[in-house]
């Protein structure tokens, strides 16, 4: 009764006349039924009539008003809003049927029935389409309107072409591209579809297009690229429905466009994880988020919390950034308990302190020093982050009995060249031999490459480059980097977990390296400038600790398949390479004597080749 009246609370004037209309119409459709079948003065069932009448429009008006029929705006209405009603319609009717089964409310002839099902369907229903006819049309004529193209045809495509028109809006669909042969010729939404898009470029030529709008959600990083090169001379604007994963609600509308972003073009098929799965070990548990503050940290925050655990600990050793994301996630009226934690990952008594207070389950372990030239010149301090609090923090999970560790390592760790990499490499090896100590912790460690948006990514310098009028800095032009999307790298972070079973290494099929010199052409011709003639691109040597290209294993021979197609894994012990059995005493002396730290960098990791 609550909602029933909550319903009718709810509805506002236009809905209350819409309400009275169907409540008349039915009752007109109604004696219809009995009148075609009857004749026109039916004396013998007037009291059947009324009966009908008046109880058949209440209860299609009720389901109506309960379900928002009457808080739809008809006139931007889309054929899912007509497929509601025609639901509604059908399921009240024969819910009408039932209590006039049950309680013998009245005599209703199967004709008459039929007749004024029908007759209340047309009536209804033509009074829903008749706003289409009174909506307000385009105060601006074409000629102040954009032109525009829609690239795909699909149910996206569809959707956006008829908020395009039912819409004010400052572009026009002119029709429709796409590469199903079915649907070429034909018309779409009252739109034609004049091509395929590898037609693209001549169809704009040929048609004055000014606007081109994307409508292919699913389309992966090199089809959006092909098309945005092909268009890229002509000067034209591009803009873009978000991918699947953006748009996670499925509503499609003009609001929803936008430029065409570098992740656009570079995002590959992004990574699916076992929902239910994932869920099984972190819904109800206490989990633990190292980095919190930063961009991997904060995306596997956001994840985790998806999944419902009991607690939340957010650390991190900045309290500014764990301050906004605490901000963050009150703004998202967070129900989840969420303790953020002020603290340095190597400091013990910290550490300790956490662990016995709140005895997480699970940690998933971002909080590292990543940059890798700065490191190159604080070599004690990159031990001490990345390798003492490594083994810090796998002991505190170990002692109170944490289910699992899952660390996030780095493909630089591979045949390291600088500091960072070596020293990623090293907390690798110190969690396998926490692996053999603590047997009940299942840890286990995830390698991926660069993500693009991470602090400290080359993306955000070469934009700000850019906007200075140039020139973009690339260390060399053979320079090769692996790149993901930063919830991409998340989903791989918390499908570890997930797989582990304790000592493992999972490592992303990440496709193939993106040369970075073509990273910024392509920024520069978003930005809407040619590269070499308005903004240019000057080389500036490779800084110190950096490799031309980075590698992903060390032995793909030793790298088996997993039951994700793309995640691969290969166990921590399988890549060991001469550990020193006296690791934690020389990683102790290192950070006691700063000038040795180098020197026992290079004997506990003997793959290191400092450039």
């Amino acid at each position: 009764m609550n909602g029933l009246k909550d319903s009718w609370r709810k509805l506002s004037t236009r809905g209350a006349f819409i309400a009275a209309v169907d409540f008349f119409l039915l009752m007109l459709a109604v004696y219809a039924g009995y009148a075609i079948r009857l004749g026109i003065i039916i004396p013998r069932y007037v009291d059947d009539w009324q009966h009908v009448g008046l109880i058949l429009p209440f209860v299609c008006v009720i389901f109506f008003a309960i379900f928002g029929q009457y808080r739809t705006i008809w006139m931007h209405a889309g054929p899912e809003d007509y497929a509601k009603f025609l639901w509604l319609y059908v399921t009240a009717v024969f819910t009408f049927l039932i209590i006039n089964s049950f309680f013998k409310l009245a005599v209703f002839p199967r004709t008459s029935f039929v007749i004024a099902f029908f007759a209340g369907l047309f009536l209804c229903g033509g009074l829903r389409v008749s706003w289409l006819m009174v909506r307000p049309v385009h105060t601006k004529p074409k000629t102040e309107r954009l032109k525009s193209l829609i690239a795909g045809a699909g149910e996206a495509g569809s959707f956006l072409a008829r908020d395009l028109m039912r819409n004010e809006s400052e572009l026009y669909p002119a029709g429709f591209v796409d590469d199903d042969p079915q649907k070429i010729g034909r018309y779409i939404s009252g739109l034609k579809v004049l091509g395929s898009t590898s037609e693209l470029k001549q169809i704009v030529e040929r048609e004055k297009i000014e606007v081109v709008l994307i409508a292919i959600p699913s389309a992966n990083g090199q089809k959006i690229r092909a098309m945005y090169e092909s268009l890229s001379p002509l000067g034209v604007q591009v803009r873009i429905l978000p991918s699947l994963r953006e748009l996670a609600d499925g509503h499609v509308s003009v609001s929803r466009l936008r430029k065409v972003k570098l992740e656009d073009l570079l995002g590959r098929e992004p990574v699916r994880i076992d929902l239910e799965e994932s869920m099984n070990y972190i819904k109800g548990k206490r989990v633990l988020v190292t980095g919190a503050g930063g961009s991997i940290g904060s995306e596997i925050v956001r994840q985790v919390l998806h999944n419902k655990p009991s607690e939340l600990l957010v650390l991190g050793h900045g309290e500014q950034s764990i301050y906004l994301l605490t901000e963050e996630l009150s703004r998202l009226r967070v129900n989840i308990p969420v303790q953020p934690v002020i603290a340095d990952v190597a400091d013990s008594v910290a550490v300790e302190d956490l662990f016995r207070k709140h005895q997480p389950q699970v940690i998933f372990h971002a909080a590292a020093h990543k940059h890798v030239p700065l490191m190159e010149f604080s070599v004690r301090e990159a031990m001490r982050v990345n390798d003492l609090g490594t083994r810090t923090l796998a002991r505190a999970a170990g002692k109170y009995h944490a289910e699992r560790m899952v660390m996030i390592s780095s493909d630089k760790a591979v045949n390291p060249s600088s500091v960072m990499g070596a020293t990623k490499r090293l907390a690798e090896k110190i969690l396998e031999h926490e692996q053999k100590n603590y047997t009940s912790t299942k840890y286990m460690a995830v390698r991926f490459g660069n993500v693009l948006g991470s602090r400290g990514s080359v993306i955000p310098k070469f934009e700000e480059q850019i906007a200075s009028g140039g020139p973009v800095t690339v260390t060399d032009p053979g320079m090769k980097r692996y790149f993901m999307l930063i919830p991409e790298a998340v989903s791989l972070v918390i499908q570890a977990g997930a797989l582990g079973h304790g000592g493992e290494l999972f490592v992303l099929n990440m496709g193939e390296p993106v040369v970075i010199k073509e990273m910024a052409e392509l920024l520069i011709r978003l930005c809407g400038y040619e590269p070499y003639r308005d903004i240019n691109i000057i080389y500036t040597g490779i800084r110190p600790g950096e490799k031309l290209y980075e590698e992903l294993f060390y032995d793909e021979g030793a790298v088996n398949k997993t039951l994700h197609p793309k995640i691969y894994v290969s166990n921590i012990k399988a890549e060991e390479n001469n550990t020193n059995p006296e690791m934690n005493e020389m990683l102790e002396y290192a950070l006691e004597h700063p000038d040795d730290s180098l020197r026992l960098l290079k004997e506990l990791v003997p793959e290191y080749q400092p450039l």
